[in-house]
Parts: structure tokens; C-alpha cells; sequence
């Protein structure tokens, strides 16, 4: 099928756009977060889902650097026009949580490039790229684990999840939950862990929510798939 396009549209118009709908309030909410920009997420998908795919205009926005581009950009793509070393190189730039967050789960899942990505990425001396390994690693212990080594990845985890920076070890603490609720013969083990390492045991969690302290987790995501 023939790839939609605006032939119009000039990633200077879809930045001048985005400009138009910066809004202070909307900055100041995603700069908690570590997301420097100010663009409403909700009005940002309107721009994309109006453009449709352009696989060369998402490479002209993302070369810009901006956030708000670089976000319209992994929703307009085509994910599997992106070759192995390009995505590498992306990954690596995609330093603002959401931009790195929606390359990884938007695009790189949905590569031809996935697995080996994933396994070169696991143990990258840049945390940032070690956590989008640890993020596939988790993708595949919930869908595809055969030929993960489950234990070995538990044995990783209670060694380095404890002293990981924040988005490393939030993307482990993830992988850990994964195990224990995908897996019932490692799940014991995964609890214990989570119990003795405590980490995000004291992260705050809005009512209604379920806490990403793994031991809470896992045990809440079971008694959900148990239930009639």
C-alpha cells in the first residue's frame, strides 16, 4: 500500500505549529517530568493524526532536536524504514524521558531490528540505552520468553537493580514485576527480591493505582488474572 503523505506540509510549517500551541501551563506540568516542552499531548496526536505517515518528513522533524517535533515525528513514522544503525543513533539522542518512552515502545518494538537491538542494548555502559534494552527485555519475558534466561536476568537484577540510575532501574524493577507475574516458577524469587532490595517501596501511588513496589505488584496483577 502506498505510503499517505501531505506533500505540502514543510517541517518548518509543523514547527511553526507546534510553536502556535505552546502553552505555559502545559510546559510547566511536563517539565515535572523531565519533558521540555509545552505542547498538550492531546493536541500534539491532533497535529500527527492530521499528517498521517511521512516517513521523510519524521526524519526532517526529528532532526531538529525539538521535543515536540521529535514527538510528532515517532507518531507520523513508519517504523520499519528505520534501519538497525539509525535507530541506534536515535535512541542514543533521546535523552527527554517521553521522546526516549515513545521511540522505544512506538518504533523500535514494532522494528525488524527489535531482538538485536535488545541485546545489544541490555548491557550499554549508557544507562539510558541499557534501560530501552531492559525494556524490550521485559516486551519479550511477557510474550516471547523462550530462550530468555529468566534466571540469569533475576541474578542481574538483585545484583545492580539497587545502586541503577533512575530510568535504569525503573525499566529493571519493570522486567522484575514481568517475571513474577508472567512466570509462577520464578515468582517467589522475584517477590523476595523486590522485598529485600526495596526498591520504589515508598514511591508515591495516586488511589486506584498499583504501586510499582514489585512485591505489591506482582501479587496484585496475579490475584487480577485469577479472578473469574
Amino acid at each position: 500500500m502506498a505510503e499517505t503523505t501531505i506533500t505540502s506540509t514543510t517541517a518548518a510549517e509543523v514547527m511553526a505549529e507546534l510553536a502556535a500551541l505552546e502553552d505555559p501551563k502545559a510546559r510547566a506540568v511536563n517539565e515535572k517530568h523531565g519533558d521540555d516542552h509545552g505542547v498538550n499531548l492531546g493536541k500534539l496526536r491532533g497535529v500527527a493524526k492530521r499528517l498521517k505517515k511521512q516517513q521523510e518528513l519524521a526524519r526532517q522533524l526529528w532532526a531538529t532536536g525539538d521535543t515536540a517535533a521529535r514527538l510528532v515525528a515517532l507518531l507520523i513514522c513508519r517504523p520499519k524504514d528505520f534501519g538497525r544503525d539509525e535507530l541506534d543513533a536515535m535512541v542514543r539522542e533521546a535523552r527527554i524521558p517521553k521522546v526516549n518512552d515513545w521511540l522505544v515502545n512506538y518504533v523500535v518494538k514494532k522494528s525488524p531490528h527489535a531482538e538485536e537491538l535488545r541485546v545489544a542494548w541490555f548491557a550499554d555502559p549508557d544507562p539510558i540505552v541499557a534501560s530501552a534494552g531492559w525494556t524490550l527485555t521485559s516486551e519479550c519475558v511477557t510474550k516471547q520468553a523462550v530462550g530468555l534466561d529468566l534466571s540469569g536476568l533475576l541474578d542481574t537484577i538483585e545484583a545492580q537493580m539497587k545502586d541503577a540510575p533512575d530510568r535504569l532501574q525503573w525499566a529493571m524493577n519493570h522486567c522484575l514485576a514481568q517475571i513474577g507475574i508472567e512466570h509462577a516458577e520464578h515468582r517467589a524469587r522475584a517477590i523476595t527480591i523486590g522485598e529485600r532490595l526495596g526498591v520504589l517501596k515508598d514511591y508515591p501511588t495516586p488511589p486506584n493505582c498499583t504501586s510499582p513496589f514489585t512485591p505489591i505488584w506482582i501479587t496484585e496483577m496475579v490475584r487480577r488474572k485469577q479472578e473469574p
